[in-house]
């Protein structure tokens, strides 16, 4: 009997099943490398951007993501969230998910996207709004395939390209694709490409990256920004388009230069009232210095933050005259109105773009759209002054750990210069702690305890003063003081000189049952209220370099008085540990047979140091830590 052929149908099922099969094969966590899954809370399978410049003020985005989550963690990695605004248009949206074993569990289209506002509500108004899929997985591992696609008329913002996509995340592949049909000159800037697989596949008018086969990196402690050791692409066109407003820049001059013309001029316009009354306001003032100070309350009296997001893509500040009439401003705005006020005394300031929170720089060899806040520079003949003018009560000239030792682009009516913030360094980060130590026969203590915070550590303690008595209670107790039982503060005052930078603390406290007492001895930690016991993460094998970004210097002056009935026997040697993080110095002083002084020094040292040299920075710290445990006994007089 003759065998009977293969129908078209069955053939065509067949291919079908084999496709399905193939694809699930593909997307099975079970054809994860497993190299690449340690260390790893996610594998991203396929990450793909492609972007296709259409013209100066047309630009359409591609994104295709393929990624398998491992474990709770990874989910971060797994975002479902595209933006859009006024001026996107999103295209093409659409995600699937497939279980450990390539199977598809859920699929979304676009219509079940959810529609919402991207920023808080501590937002005004915004145009910012984005389109989202919150997926709970029941199982891990799972797989999300995601993609996307937008048209938009702002060629000011060229995606960049992080081929490794953060910590603890494996990569399988990676590509970014920018097609120019029309031969647009693009600048592009590799940052850390060389340590990195990374295939450069380029051609005169496309750009082509891919990276394959990427194991997880871990972060260590103490270690440089992953932005200086991560490899990244920096893409800008020099002709661009920004909410339908064009311009030319191929450096940082030229963008300064758009940004005064397009962004800021004509928007510094003031009535009459209001500079009426700061002419009013300063006319008694002996200096252009004074004048700003001046200045610079007014401001901080009269208005508040709040966030606004539009105005050319969230670029443009509200007009002065605007601020000036509702009270209320962006950093944006708040610092264009600065800006206008000092104008009408004659003081010259320059509107600033800089990346704030997180220490980064803008970028001083590559001209694009950097930063993500705006501060006010007055030159004050080459001693330059800086204001933040978002705060209602920072002091003037006083820009905190939030802007310091950055490079920021100040931006004149002759275009952009790259400046560089102050920065507080070492001994300029200075906390003072000194304190009368009363300690009673019961073994409770009663003490006045008096702290100086200068530099960042006036960042953390001046908003104190506007807390409530409760709150700071709590405050002490469970913050500062959270090692001492039995804790309880009965007073709470502050200074704050403004001037200086100097906030001070006066707190009166006692302690139950502090000491610890037995027949004969009362032994008790002597280092009461500014306990050091951090000692940095112990690797066996460092990768990063380590890096102390500020440094700081602690003072301590303890003086205690010792209960009646009890003698000071022996009290400990002087300790001094002196290396290149920093140095520690503790000292004990017998006053009287009822007094001693401890004194603690510990100076840690702001910079980069090799990898090597992290296990000798350890050892430093833990000596530290142990020798910040210390305890003294005092004898009993029979």
């Amino acid at each position: 009997m003759m065998k009977q052929k293969n129908s078209p149908i069955f053939l065509i099922l067949f291919f079908a099943f084999l496709s399905v099969a193939s694809q699930e094969n593909k997307l099975s966590s079970l054809s994860i490398p497993q190299e690449l899954k340690e260390n790893a809370n996610a594998v991203f399978r396929d990450n793909s951007i492609e972007i296709t410049i259409e013209a100066i003020d047309e630009m359409v985005v591609k994104k295709r993501l393929v990624v398998t989550v491992l474990n709770k963690q990874g989910n971060f990695d797994a975002r479902i969230v595209e933006d859009y605004d006024d001026d996107t248009k999103i295209t093409k949206l659409s995600a699937k998910i497939y279980n450990a074993y390539g199977k598809e569990i859920k699929k979304y289209t676009k219509g079940k996207f959810l529609d919402i506002s991207s920023v808080s509500g501590g937002t005004l108004y915004s145009d910012d709004r984005v389109k989202y899929i919150e997926y709970t997985p029941t199982s891990y591992p799972y797989t999300l395939v995601f993609e996307s696609e937008y048209k938009t008329s702002s060629t000011g913002f060229i995606p960049r390209w992080f081929p490794t996509n953060g910590f603890y995340v494996g990569v399988e592949k990676s590509t970014y694709m920018l097609n120019n049909p029309l031969k647009i000159p693009i600048r592009i800037k590799e940052k850390s490409f060389e340590d990195y697989p990374i295939e450069n596949i380029s051609t005169e008018s496309n750009l082509h990256y891919v990276l394959k086969n990427q194991t997880a990196i871990k972060p260590e402690n103490s270690s440089i920004s992953s932005l200086e050791f991560m490899p990244y692409l920096m893409v800008a066109s020099d002709q661009f388009s920004l909410k339908k407003v064009k311009g030319n820049a191929s450096n940082w001059k030229e963008f300064g230069k758009w940004v005064h013309d397009k962004l800021l001029v004509g928007r510094d316009i003031l009535d009459k009232n209001t500079k009426s009354k700061i002419l009013s306001l300063t006319s008694k003032a002996k200096s252009d210095v004074e004048k700003a100070k001046i200045i610079y309350k007014f401001m901080q009296d009269k208005t508040r933050y709040i966030s606004v997001q539009v105005g050319i893509g969230g670029w443009e500040p509200i007009a002065a005259n605007q601020v000036d009439k509702v009270g209320y401003g962006d950093c944006k705005g708040l610092t264009n109105y600065t800006k206008a006020l000092l104008d009408v005394v004659g003081i010259e300031s320059y509107y600033t773009l800089v990346y704030a929170e997180q220490k980064r720089n803008i970028d001083k060899d590559f001209a694009s759209m950097q930063g993500n806040h705006a501060i006010l520079n007055i030159p004050n003949n080459g001693k330059d002054i800086w204001l933040e003018c978002t705060s209602q009560t920072m002091p003037f000239g006083y820009l905190g750990a939030f802007t310091d030792n950055r490079d920021v682009l100040v931006v004149t009516k002759e275009g952009g210069i790259i400046k560089k913030t102050p920065a507080y360094l070492n001994e300029t980060n200075l906390r003072v702690t000194k304190a009368i130590i009363n300690l009673g026969v019961k073994g409770d203590v009663n003490s006045t305890v008096d702290i100086v915070s200068e530099g960042t550590r006036y960042d953390k303690r001046y908003i104190l003063e506007t807390e409530s008595q409760s709150e700071l209670k709590k405050f002490y107790k469970s913050n500062i003081w959270d090692y001492n039982n039995n804790l309880e503060i009965s007073s709470i005052s502050f200074e704050n000189n403004k001037d200086a930078v100097i906030f001070k603390e006066k707190i009166k406290l006692t302690i139950d049952g502090y000491a610890t007492i037995n027949e004969n001895d009362y032994l008790f930690r002597v280092n009461l209220f500014n306990r050091n016991s951090f000692v940095p993460t112990r690797y066996r094998e460092r990768k990063l370099p380590l890096e102390i970004v500020r440094g700081y210097k602690d003072v301590n002056e303890y003086t205690y008085k010792i209960p009646e009935g009890y003698a000071i026997q022996l009290l400990p040697q002087e300790k001094n540990i002196t290396t290149k993080f920093g140095s520690y110095n503790v000292t004990f002083t017998k006053t009287d047979n009822n007094t001693f002084v401890y004194k603690k020094s510990l100076l840690i040292k702001a910079g980069e140091y090799p990898k090597e040299e992290y296990a000798a920075y350890r050892k430093f710290r833990k000596s530290i830590a142990k020798y910040e445990n210390i305890r003294i006994s005092l004898t009993k007089i029979n």
